[in-house]
């Protein structure tokens, strides 16, 4: 079976897109003929078991400029399935249109990029010409739209632009990743992620603020890459609000230094408006970090399994779950590390992922009946 992908980047810096590609490569390409097809960028991640096509990059939405290319490797390949990820940049949604215009069974994941969210933020000035142009097409003629959580399928049904929607969780390599040894309290928060205003970091730094006794000598520490004038903001938040010394800005952080945080944290904070997963969840949970996280995420399973908590979006839900976590033990943080491990062993491992990969495709190839709306 050949595969082949698009992603429109690849760069370290462009968050959970290019890092849940580059967990599904490791495991997909051992199953699969796999080809991604993206842009140079200037720091790409390393993807495994795939080959990997570069053409140029063309966000101008009224050109077609990069059809010739993409048109050639298409025919070139001849995959058995193309499979678009993301949304709003129009190559995405072209690159499907084209592939299912000239025959291709086509699956599209939009990684979250059509929840409510997203679509109310500038929804006149973006979002509406991006549907008139291209997206909404690109949504509509796919075989298999891909959700990654109940939630998200929910949402995308809501819109009635395809009805052929298929549910795969995101992944870790959890057997990769090692967990923390000692539950010993570091007094040490850790947010990874994007730095950006869907994250909810300003939430964040208003609790650290509203809890600054029970606080101090603690060290939170935002680690992240965006916009500098972005980030600016939120440090001068936090120096109004009189927590600059507990807030620490500490830029992005990769590899052996990326877990290294992760376990040395007592608690992962993502107090996110909008996540379609939230892959940095399931990898703090796989260090044996407890998680707090909100209802813009699909991540309900942390109550379930009692190893976080899964609270609204804002300052008052985000302070009350931190003041929760500082009244616990060691010994309560250690069974929720313990609980929030066995969660991502049981449902969200990279093997499995890309085994359901593979069957949807399956489905898609050898199904007699077209799914299309």
């Amino acid at each position: 079976m050949k595969i082949l992908h698009y992603i429109p980047s690849i760069d370290r810096t462009s968050g959970g897109v290019s890092a849940y590609m580059q967990l599904l490569t490791s495991e997909l390409g051992k199953l699969v003929e796999l080809h991604v097809v993206t842009h140079k960028e200037r720091n790409p991640l390393e993807l495994k078991n795939c080959r990997i096509h570069f053409i140029e990059k063309n966000n101008n939405p009224f050109s077609f400029k990069g059809k010739k290319k993409f048109m050639y490797l298409l025919n070139e390949i001849r995959p058995d399935v193309f499979h678009a990820n993301c949304c709003w940049l129009p190559m995405s949604a072209r690159t499907a249109i084209w592939a299912k215009n000239a025959g291709f069974h086509v699956v599209y994941t939009p990684h979250g990029m059509l929840e409510p969210w997203i679509m109310k933020r500038h929804y006149w000035t973006k979002k509406v010409p991006a549907l008139l142009l291209f997206q909404k097409r690109g949504i509509q003629i796919a075989n298999v739209i891909h959700a990654t959580a109940e939630s998200e399928k929910r949402n995308l049904m809501q819109l009635k632009w395809n009805r052929s929607i298929e549910v795969i969780p995101n992944c870790v390599e959890v057997n990769k990743i090692i967990m923390k040894e000692s539950w010993t309290k570091r007094k040490n928060i850790l947010f990874l992620s994007r730095i950006h205003i869907k994250k909810g970091i300003n939430f964040l730094i208003e609790a650290t603020a509203n809890l600054k006794t029970e606080l101090q000598g603690y060290t939170i520490n935002i680690a992240g890459e965006g916009e500098e004038s972005y980030i600016n903001d939120l440090k001068q938040l936090a120096s109004e609000l009189g927590v600059a010394d507990l807030i620490h800005f500490i830029g992005g952080i990769y590899g052996d230094e990326k877990w290294e945080l992760f376990r040395k944290a007592d608690l992962f904070v993502l107090p996110t408006h909008s996540e379609n997963f939230g892959i940095v969840v399931a990898e703090a949970l796989a260090c044996g970090t407890p998680v707090i996280t909100t209802q813009g995420t699909p991540w309900q399973e942390l109550e379930n399994y009692h190893c976080g908590w899964w609270t609204e979006i804002g300052t008052e839900a985000t302070t009350k779950a931190l003041k929760e976590f500082l009244s616990l033990s060691e010994q309560d943080i250690e069974q929720m590390g313990e609980n929030g491990r066995r969660l991502v062993e049981e449902k969200y491992s990279s093997q499995k992922m890309a085994t359901d990969m593979v069957e949807l495709y399956k489905k898609l190839i050898f199904s007699t009946n077209s799914p299309n709306v």
